[in-house]
């Protein structure tokens, strides 16, 4: 009897989850844009699908930008860049709750589909709501929650998709679209450039465009669909939530001005070296302990991670790993030559750095030029003058 009522739970779970609902001509599908947040990781907004059928009381949002903390070893996945985010269905009024607390847009372009390829997009999303269908290995730039939208309509819909020829003219790098949208945030755009490497110094493609919300929301708001004849696939676009002004909290201790602080007080303790005869042992041993220690980091995110954006990192030119070793002989009253040697090194690769720069291989931080001319100036005293 036990085995019999299992049986039965068994088919009745099957047979919930391979027939979905039956869609009213009342359906609509909307692409939902939300807008930037204060914090870093809200900077950018967010995008999901949003269906509704009034006649059935079906409103919901379908999120690709969920991701569970309780997965098996999450912290490691997440540094090694093996993420795996899932879609979430839920109920509109719920996924509202958090942009309403924040004070952010929320914008719905409501898509002018027939009865039928509404009930396609709405099967191919409660089908990639399955467990056994809904995780994928997450990218920040090349496959995240935004692109995610064009790429189920596109499989869905294809073939009747009228594509726009948009972004073709602005031959924007991956580096130069994220910066549009980190003016309020320094710390956290000294950062991004510190991470990700020459990767995303590259020309963005049209498509590769649409890792950010705003870009999907122009996208679909020129995409056409080609049914008895080519219309927009937009039909309205609805303000859901208006957008608050929030205070402005804005640091005045900008890495910029931080790091220039540094580099004068650096420039300050060489020039008293060279006067003295004296060389500062404490000062030298934190610089390369500094920068070696940031060195190893980031070659580790570079080589031993699936972070395809931070390959090719040349800020590990300035942030010479080896410098986390060699540190401890700066402690040394007298330097071994090979030592003098080794600055001699580290200062090559200074200018070497900004070579890369001016080459336009790869974009650094702005904040990252007084860094450069401080260690310059302090590697070639350390060859050249250092006793």
């Amino acid at each position: 009897m036990r085995k019999i009522f299992f049986i039965i739970l068994s088919i009745f779970c099957l047979s919930s989850h391979s027939q979905y609902l039956n869609l009213t001509n009342n359906a609509e599908i909307s692409v939902i844009t939300c807008g930037p947040g204060t914090e870093l990781y809200t900077a950018f907004g967010h995008s999901a699908f949003r269906i509704r059928d009034t006649s059935l009381g079906l409103d919901r949002i379908y999120n690709y930008g969920t991701f569970d903390f309780d997965q098996p070893n999450f912290y490691g996945n997440f540094a090694k860049g093996n993420l795996l985010y899932f879609l979430n269905a839920t109920e509109t009024s719920q996924f509202l709750r958090v942009y309403y607390y924040e004070k952010r847009w929320v914008k719905g372009q409501v898509l002018d589909l027939i009865p039928t390829d509404t009930q396609k997009l709405y099967d191919y999303l409660e089908n990639n709501t399955l467990p056994e269908n809904r995780e994928y290995l997450y990218d920040y730039f090349f496959n995240n929650c935004s692109t995610k939208l064009y790429d189920v309509v596109n499989e869905v819909l294809g073939d009747k998709l009228v594509k726009p020829e948009l972004f073709t003219n602005q031959n924007l790098t991956h580096r130069e679209l994220i910066q549009q949208y980190l003016g309020d945030q320094p710390w956290g755009d000294f950062g991004i450039d510190l991470c990700l490497g020459s990767v995303i110094d590259r020309k963005a493609t049209p498509y590769k465009y649409l890792f950010l919300p705003d870009n999907v929301f122009a996208y679909f708001d020129a995409l056409k669909i080609q049914e008895n004849s080519t219309k927009p696939i937009v039909k309205r676009t609805e303000t859901i939530l208006a957008a608050k002004k929030t205070e402005e909290n804005k640091s005045l201790m900008t890495p910029l001005i931080f790091f220039s602080i540094i580099g004068l007080v650096i420039l300050w303790a060489t020039l008293r070296n060279i006067k003295r005869k004296k060389r500062s042992r404490i000062l030298d041993f934190s610089i390369y302990f500094i920068t070696g220690i940031i060195g190893v980091v980031i070659t580790l995110i570079w080589l031993a991670t699936n972070h395809i954006s931070a390959e090719n990192n040349f800020n590990v030119l300035w942030a010479f790993a080896p410098n986390l070793f060699v540190s401890f002989y700066y402690l040394k009253k007298k330097l071994p030559n090979w030592v003098r040697k080794y600055s001699l090194i580290t200062f090559v690769l200074i200018v070497l750095n900004l070579l890369l720069w001016i080459l336009k291989i790869q974009i650094f931080s702005i904040a990252i030029i007084p860094i450069l001319i401080f260690l310059g100036i302090r590697y070639f005293y350390l060859w050249k003058y250092a006793y």
